[in-house]
């Protein structure tokens, strides 16, 4: 099957007055599958939002190529731009009307009828508030009517670019089990984000960007597997005492509430026990510490999580 997305060797320069020709994106590969949740992630700079601007013909490669759907970017996007829903960046939305009124222009635009745009309103937690004007919403809220716009033409494939800005942890969950259900749907969603904990629980596949380039991707338990453990937790009766004997046999230990954290590759189990046991301290549990998708990306990107472009 063809991936809904693909980018090759795509390049973006941007010349700035102080610094003269500046590349943002760096000879980036991509492909996206059809179906599921598919994370975008990369620190401040990486190259994520200049990624999707040329994938939706906002801004034009200096090398390299953007298919979506098959078409190629921009010139073939007038074909399957009416399949696809994007939220990129803040919406650009007209403070002086009501969200309600928002979504019933753009229906009526693109021919979609009215209903659509009560059951978009529902679907982002906006039914309530939908007669307030724009001027008056949150950043989380603008985020939402945003959200609704892109889902207005029941789209195949959603690209959102930080849909969580500005929402509440409330927001974010409720943010969290939309876009899990659309993916569950069968639609692609394509999630850039900065939300590391959030993206685990979400994506189904990740792709991990730095300077530019694609570090690594797969499925989020491949990319897991790229930061192996390093730790192992320790469960004794005397932390203490055990501390002092793993001390002394050279092993690295750190107190963490009822368990001791040994920096050590997990294949020194053996090790860590027989020095425990020769002092007299038998573990009721000895476990490696398990990977998240933060150790992965900071083990991949030497990065700070930031939100960027």
């Amino acid at each position: 099957m063809q991936p809904v997305i693909e980018v090759d060797g795509l390049c973006k320069d941007y010349r700035q007055r102080r610094r003269g020709r500046v590349r943002a994106v760096d000879g980036l590969e991509l492909s996206v599958p059809a179906g599921g949740v598919f994370g975008f992630l990369g620190p401040n700079g990486s190259g994520k939002t200049t990624t999707i601007r040329c994938l939706l013909g906002l801004s034009s490669p200096s090398a390299g190529h953007c298919r979506l759907l098959g078409a190629d970017a921009p010139s073939g996007l007038p074909g399957v731009i009416g399949r696809v829903g994007a939220l990129v960046e803040m919406p650009g939305l007209n403070p002086g009307v009501s969200g309600r009124q928002t979504l019933a222009i753009l229906a009526t635009t693109a021919g979609i009828g009215r209903s659509t745009v009560e059951a978009v309103l529902e679907r982002v937690g906006l039914a309530e508030r939908g007669d307030d004007l724009v001027k008056g919403y949150s950043l989380g809220m603008r985020q939402r009517l945003g959200l609704a716009v892109a889902l207005l033409k029941d789209p195949e494939v959603l690209i959102l670019d930080e849909p969580a800005n500005g929402l509440d942890p409330a927001g974010i969950r409720e943010i969290r089990e939309l876009i899990r259900r659309l993916g569950d749907e069968g639609r692609t969603v394509f999630l850039s984000s900065h939300l590391l904990g959030e993206v685990e629980l979400i994506c189904d596949r990740v792709a991990i960007v730095a300077r530019g380039r694609t570090v690594t991707t797969g499925t989020i338990a491949d990319v897991l597997a790229a930061a192996r453990p390093t730790a192992m937790w320790v469960k004794v009766t005397d932390l203490d005492g055990a501390a002092r004997a793993l001390g002394a046999a050279g092993f690295e230990v750190l107190a963490d509430g009822d368990h001791l954290q040994v920096v050590a590759d997990p294949d020194r189990g053996e090790h860590v026990t027989r020095a425990l046991v020769a002092a007299g301290h038998f573990p009721s549990e000895l476990r490696p510490v398990e990977s998240s998708l933060e150790d992965a990306f900071f083990a991949l990107t030497d990065e700070p999580v930031e939100v960027g472009q």
